[in-house]
């Protein structure tokens, strides 16, 4: 059967509120100006600088600004000279067309020379509002004088509308911490937009997130490479701490050199291949055997392909400290090399996973960590480090996470950091 999917209704953000309440804010002044201007352009300024990241208000304002100066400046010199091309009482469209071509080319060039590029669609904006529809006015500089005022009036509604808050002051102490699979990231290994967007503006606003996850750094950084992480997060279920900012290793559980020698030689006993991770000036190198199993051929196949992998088609060379190894074959002789490492006591020095193959029917992973390696301790490390004393953990496991998200509903998470982030007077604090 085929999956149904069902439509759903936006629901109306914060952005848009906030855009039409400048554009009435703006209506209100022009009113008290006593419709002196036009509050068509004082509009369009203002809802140029409602942005969604508070850093591209500033940008955007001084974009339009600048582009309205140097758009004005050259509307008012074709105003200045345009009388002089007026014989017996007519304008030769010929003249209108010529300096109307060269104003354009100045408008630009003029934004390329004060290396302001992204203002140059306003400038010309402003040059043709002037030039194309006020030439003859009775007082055109009123009109120059005018249109710069509504701009401003725009820019200064739009920037403080973006920046008022009509939430209680955010919670900028508590460090929040989500889990990846079926809470952020979907089955096709991507992010929402809504996701990524809300999670860096309340990242740019100063929310503490980070993330915990049995995943490599290079398997997170493939679907969340555009959201914005200030602090480390936890990956490989503990047995790092990866800071994405610095492409570092913050702290790392190995195993040893020797016990994974001796790993190596009980999987070869099962005609098995490891993928064994090592982590070398904070970079991780995956060594890999050639296998003749058409799942681990696809597998490495696939993960090839990543520019945030390196493997390493070559012997362990048993003098480097792993972080871990994983090994991808069928359910059953996964299961016997697990019950061997438990009958040699291997599971009293180091924590061993397995668990089936969502994506391959018969097959199961083996992954081996350092005893030590866990996502609690790795977390108890940042708090110490990073002086964090209260914290919000947000999963899909009842009773295991502070707030429980439901499996599979994406966004979900998302929205509830920012409730606990933001909250608004209207809603309960979490129980």
């Amino acid at each position: 059967m085929k999956e149904k999917h069902r439509f759903a209704i936006p629901g109306i953000g914060m952005r848009i509120i906030k855009s039409a309440i400048a554009v009435a804010l703006c209506m209100v002044v022009n009113t008290i100006r006593g419709e002196g201007g036009m509050v068509f352009y004082s509009q369009l300024a203002a809802l140029w600088c409602i942005q969604m990241y508070r850093s591209n208000t500033l940008t955007n304002a001084l974009q339009r600004v600048t582009g309205t100066v140097v758009g004005a400046i050259y509307g008012l010199i074709y105003i200045l000279i345009y009388p002089h091309f007026i014989v017996n009482g007519v304008y030769s469209n010929v003249y209108n067309i010529l300096f109307v071509f060269t104003g354009v080319l100045l408008v630009i060039y003029s934004t390329v020379l004060i290396n302001k590029k992204q203002a140059s669609y306003f400038s010309c904006v402003v040059f043709l509002s002037i030039v194309i529809n006020h030439i003859g006015d009775v007082d055109p500089y009123k009109f120059v004088w005018n249109r710069f005022l509504d701009t401003m009036i725009g820019i200064i509604i739009g920037v403080v509308i973006n920046n008022m808050r009509f939430c209680l002051k955010p919670d900028r102490e508590t460090l929040f911490i989500s889990g990846v699979d079926d809470i952020l990231v979907d089955k096709d290994n991507k992010v929402s937009a809504f996701s990524k967007v809300e999670l860096n503006r309340m990242i740019e606003d100063g929310m503490r997130f980070t993330l915990s996850t049995v995943r490599t750094p290079a398997s997170v950084l493939e679907p969340l490479s555009d959201i914005n992480f200030k602090y480390p997060i936890i990956v490989m279920d503990g047995a790092a701490l990866y800071d994405i900012k610095n492409n570092e290793y913050i702290s790392v559980f190995v195993i040893s050199p020797d016990t994974a020698k001796e790993l190596v030689e009980i999987i070869k006993e099962y005609d098995m291949y490891p993928y064994i991770n090592v982590i070398i000036d904070d970079t991780l190198l995956i060594y890999y055997g050639d296998t003749k199993d058409d799942v681990n051929q696809n597998l490495v196949r696939e993960m090839r392909t990543s520019t945030y992998r390196n493997y390493i088609k070559r012997e362990y060379p048993c003098d480097e400290k792993v972080v871990y190894i994983m090994l991808l074959d069928t359910d059953e002789k996964i299961d016997a090399f697990h019950n061997r490492l438990i009958d040699l006591e291997y599971d009293k020095i180091l924590k061993i996973i397995s668990y089936p193959s969502q994506k391959h029917r018969g097959y199961s992973y083996i992954k081996i960590f350092n005893k030590n390696a866990s996502k609690d301790r790795m977390l108890m490390y940042l708090k110490t480090n990073y002086g964090i004393t209260k914290t919000v953990t947000f999963g899909t496991v009842l009773g295991k996470y502070d707030v429980t998200v439901k499996k599979n509903s994406f966004n979900e998470m998302v929205r509830m950091v920012r409730k606990e982030y933001e909250p608004f007077p209207w809603i309960r604090e979490r129980a």
